[in-house]
């Protein structure tokens, strides 16, 4: 006789994530032969308003919210945008559109995603291999204290992946990425333990910059067209060019790489993008 199934105790539905945030990157260019149609009286409230929407600690902000101009022909300004509730996200765009200049806005790009811990993330005793694969000595005490250092502070970085903070370091740039799927290349055909190696490795040419560059990357598998996000801020525009140069070489991007377009640009708030753009001028 068969057994009866147990039941599956579910979360409730709801649109808010189990762990960590909705995320969402949006681009915007000024359509200048609508703006020009507007009125001044209308351009100077539509800047207004763009200033309050884009304030980053109002009261109906997401928690998290960086705004910036946008270097190139791609778009004029664009937006980073975190909550855990995705409409939160959305009336920013909303009421963006819904300005005195909301016509001569267009978005240009969109790229939803979720903030998440990744599964190359190494458990203490992981990096603990990870430093003997390397060199160390395994009776060594720096190896138990570098280990027993890095146990204390993962909680502090995985709590930092799910809920970032947003630096304020002025350069940034975004794009997409996939992970390749071609004969000979296909990186979920590719075992764990040699895909965790490779990842070691990009993350080691990455803690080259510490100080530098600083990044956040989200997993938009399933919700968008692209499988993850980078975004990373500098504190100079040279280290972006730097650091992408460097990880290049790894194997995990140089053979699994598959990257989507690059959105650079410089963090500004509603008043500078309103001055930059010409939206209030005459």
């Amino acid at each position: 006789m068969n057994a009866r199934p147990q039941p599956v105790d579910l979360p409730d539905a709801s649109i808010e994530p189990t762990e960590g945030w909705h995320c969402t990157h949006i681009f915007y260019t000024v359509n200048r032969h609508i703006l020009h149609q507007l009125g001044q009286a209308e351009r100077a409230a539509g800047a207004e308003q763009i200033r309050g929407i884009l304030a980053p600690d109002g009261a109906d902000s997401p928690t998290r919210m960086q705004s910036f101009l946008v270097s190139g022909h791609k778009a004029d300004f664009g937006l980073m945008l975190l909550d855990v509730d995705p409409l939160k996200i959305d009336r920013v765009h909303q009421k963006l559109l819904s300005t005195g200049i909301g016509p001569a806005l267009q978005a240009t790009y969109s790229f939803v995603s979720f903030t998440e811990i990744s599964e190359y993330v190494p458990s203490p005793e992981q990096y603990r291999q990870r430093l003997l694969h390397g060199g160390e000595d395994p009776e060594s005490p720096a190896l138990a204290a570098k280990v027993a250092a890095y146990e204390k502070r993962l909680p502090m970085m995985n709590q930092q992946r799910l809920t970032p903070d947003l630096p304020a370091w002025p350069s940034l740039c975004f794009y997409p990425m996939n992970k390749s799927r071609v004969v000979g290349a296909n990186w979920f055909t590719t075992p764990f333990s040699a895909r965790n190696a490779m990842m070691a490795e990009h993350a080691q040419s990455g803690m080259a910059f510490a100080g530098r560059v600083t990044q956040v990357v989200t997993v938009s598998v399933g919700v968008d067209d692209w499988e993850w996000g980078v975004t990373l801020w500098a504190r100079n525009p040279n280290y972006l060019k730097d650091i992408v140069y460097r990880m290049r070489f790894d194997e995990a991007s140089a053979k699994y790489g598959e990257f989507g377009p690059f959105y650079v640009g410089y963090q500004a708030n509603g008043q500078q993008i309103a001055d930059h753009c010409g939206i209030a001028a005459g």
